[in-house]
């Protein structure tokens, strides 16, 4: 393994890359440019990606627009109650003629993997993505099949529509490197947004052939190993990990961030510190990813959420109790 820094043009080759990325999925994604930055921040630390807010925020256009931004192999799967683990994963299938069994591969078998509201499938079916989303690899049959890299999935869930849901499980909420909040846009942006979606337009939907391919699968590779070699300062890690610990004894959290949650937390800043420009991470880069690399790994209490506590609320408050470094 390589430990060296990352040399200086490719930072600059990376943060180029990720501007061209942003520049791309803004023309059809009107007014969520930290949303934007998030989802590639985890594109670069070769992480996924949950994606939560209410229908019509543009949650699968954010998706598509990333695809299309990708050539790659990007592949779509909508979740509902009737989905079978083997309709994600594949099966292994009886040839008569040949007399042998043949794996036939799922849709999984892809760069990018949109599953668009995963919570609608009950959890035996979202738990066909735990093996791929940690180990890169499918078993079919007693037969590991692994991914061609880079293999990223981005789920979307509405967080407000409850019926025909099933909660994720923690286990595979702790395989998503960020939990992505979409919020309502801005005033501006909304009027921006109604006119280019009614103007001359049929439908109500924004069209993605506007974004244009940036990169291949070989570039975001090269991007993910250079972002892997982003320097950390043992005091700048230190401080992500007395976050994560802080949790864990935070009053009103039932359940803290465990040791996934501070590797988490120190990839996404070295992803956010290469977007930026930087080839090292600084306490800025933990604090401003704190948020969506831990709030999916807390559970709070019952009297926290009759309060109208969030997990963002909270960390906020336990990043205001940790001291950073300043050297």
């Amino acid at each position: 393994m390589n430990d060296s820094p990352a040399p200086g043009a490719e930072i600059a080759a990376a943060h180029d890359t990720a501007q061209a990325l942003r520049r791309e999925i803004a023309r059809v994604m009107v007014g969520q440019d930290e949303v934007i930055d998030q989802v590639l921040t985890a594109l670069f630390a070769a992480g996924h990606v949950l994606v939560e807010g209410v229908p019509g925020l543009g949650k699968t256009l954010l998706v598509r627009a990333l695809a299309r931004t990708f050539d790659g192999r990007f592949a779509r799967i909508q979740f509902t109650p009737d989905l079978m683990p083997s309709d994600i994963t594949g099966h292994a299938l009886y040839d008569m003629k040949a007399q042998t069994f043949k794996i036939r591969r799922g849709p999984v078998f892809t760069n990018l993997l949109l599953a668009d509201e995963i919570n609608r499938a009950p959890a035996k079916t979202q738990a066909a993505l735990l093996e791929v989303m940690q180990e890169q690899q499918v078993t079919i049959e007693g037969q590991a099949l692994p991914m061609d890299r880079p293999f990223m999935t981005l789920a979307t869930q509405n967080p407000i529509e409850q019926e025909g849901t099933y909660p994720l499980p923690e286990a595979q909420l702790d395989r998503f490197l960020l939990k992505v909040l979409i919020d309502y846009p801005g005033a501006d942006e909304e009027a921006e947004l109604v006119e280019r979606v009614t103007s001359g337009q049929v439908g109500d939907s924004l069209n993605v052939s506007a974004v244009s391919p940036v990169v291949d699968a070989e570039t975001i590779t090269r991007l993910q190993a250079t972002c892997a070699r982003v320097q950390v300062d043992r005091k700048v890690l230190e401080y992500a990990v007395a976050i994560v610990q802080k949790t864990r004894n935070w009053p009103g959290i039932t359940v803290g961030a465990g040791p996934r949650g501070g590797i988490a937390l120190v990839r996404a800043a070295r992803a956010a510190a290469l977007l930026n420009g930087h080839d090292f991470v600084t306490p800025d880069d933990i604090k401003q990813m704190a948020a969506p690399a831990l709030r999916h790994r807390l559970v709070l209490s019952p009297e926290m959420e009759i309060e109208g506590q969030t997990a963002d609320t909270v960390l906020a408050a336990v990043l205001e109790s940790v001291e950073a470094p300043r050297t």
